[in-house]
């Protein structure tokens, strides 16, 4: 079986969010998908399985499945349209959050993916505990978005991973303006095994509503501020985000499959 591993959200190599990509004649069992995640030991491993015109698409970590994955939806698309169907210009997902759309646009790959909607909650003092400085405004959606005050340095910030697990909310993302960017944000996941995810396309389907809402503006150029750093260009769209990111490949590899019964029998799920 084929992997691939791509870099998302940059056009250079050992930037951006890396993810495992494996296409697949048919679906594999949990077991072996958790195992073949927890091998990668990266905070995706996307598994797409051809049906008819569409891929059913999965996202692990190591910690478990979730619903939904930015960075490695985009490295899938990439790898379809250059690696087994070239002429392609778009291909459609079936996952857990529902048909996600992919079009490629020149070296860009746009995403079409679901708006969560904010409610704001109360900033609390485990929030300035688990993050390490206070936040002016909180909102809940899938994920914890905290707004840190104008001109905080974002990449200074050494969140408490015990106290964030705390928090409630599947992720924790903190985002503050920047004269380079429209927003700058980071984002932690470690109630599934991932401290900082490298480039998040799912948290900035929190990230996008309150920035556009607040800058009146339906357009965005975002930037990720993990070490690794990532550039997303993302539109408002009423209750859907349009994502774009470049992807670069950085390695093939064939996985040498064993008998599945043989594979680990665990299985953990996340979902919302």
């Amino acid at each position: 079986m084929k992997q691939y591993i791509v870099d998302a959200f940059t056009e250079t190599l050992f930037f951006g969010n890396p993810a495992a990509i494996c296409i697949t004649e048919s679906c594999l069992t949990d077991e072996l998908m958790m195992s073949i995640t927890r091998e990668n030991n990266l905070s995706e491993t996307a598994f797409a399985a051809k049906e008819n015109e569409r891929y059913h698409l999965r996202w692990f970590t190591p910690g478990g499945e979730i619903d939904l994955c930015g960075h490695a939806t985009l490295g899938c698309a990439y790898i379809i349209m250059n690696y087994y169907y070239k002429e392609l210009c778009e291909v459609t997902f079936t996952t857990l959050s529902g048909d996600l759309t992919v079009v490629r646009n020149g070296d860009l790959y746009e995403m079409d993916f679901p708006s969560y909607d904010l409610k704001q909650i109360a900033v609390t003092e485990m929030m300035k505990k688990a993050i390490g400085e206070r936040p002016v405004e909180a909102y809940m959606g899938r994920d914890l978005l905290c707004v840190m005050a104008d001109g905080t340095d974002i990449k200074s910030i050494e969140p408490d991973m015990n106290e964030v697990r705390k928090l409630d909310g599947m992720m924790l993302h903190i985002t503050a303006q920047n004269e380079k960017y429209d927003c700058v944000s980071r984002s932690f996941g470690p109630k599934y095994n991932v401290d900082e995810d490298h480039v998040c396309g799912s948290g900035h389907c929190h990230i996008v509503p309150y920035w556009t809402k607040k800058l009146k503006q339906d357009k965005l150029v975002c930037y990720q501020a993990s070490a690794r750093g990532g550039i997303l260009y993302c539109t408002q769209e009423n209750d859907r985000i349009k994502i774009s990111g470049n992807v670069v490949l950085y390695s093939t590899a064939e996985i040498n499959r064993l008998c599945e019964k043989n594979s680990v029998k665990t299985k953990t799920v996340i979902k919302t």
